[in-house]
């Protein structure tokens, strides 16, 4: 699995050759899991800061999840400061944030091929 996008080794060798609608079962499945991951970790407090702090260094995303995670990479302010709380641990800040939902992405991501793709012995 790529660390960085989280796409399966067989979608990266085969991805040229996917049809359009093959990707976007891919990419929902990625948005989905990053959504979940994100909030596993912190919650959106003021979406209005989030999208403010977002626009000012030029993060676009579809969804409120991906702009927080996307926005904390590219501006990693305190987390009050992007609108932004934590959700369980009161102490996380932003680097901590980040790596939490890295690894949290990239878990469930594991734990969602190997209950599709992973042949049982």
């Amino acid at each position: 699995m790529c660390r960085g996008c989280k796409r399966f080794a067989h979608e990266i060798v085969a991805w040229n050759g996917f049809a359009e609608t093959q990707r976007d079962v891919v990419w929902q499945r990625l948005r989905r899991l990053l959504a979940e991951s994100v909030c596993a970790h912190v919650r959106i407090a003021d979406a209005a800061l989030l999208r403010a702090a977002a626009q000012r260094v030029g993060v676009v995303a579809d969804s409120l999840e991906a702009l927080a995670f996307q926005t904390m990479r590219q501006h990693p302010l305190p987390l009050a400061g992007l609108g932004l709380a934590p959700t369980r641990d009161a102490t996380l800040d932003t680097a901590q944030a980040i790596a939490a939902i890295d690894r949290e992405f990239y878990l469930r991501s594991q734990a969602h091929y190997e209950a599709s793709f992973k042949t049982r012995v």
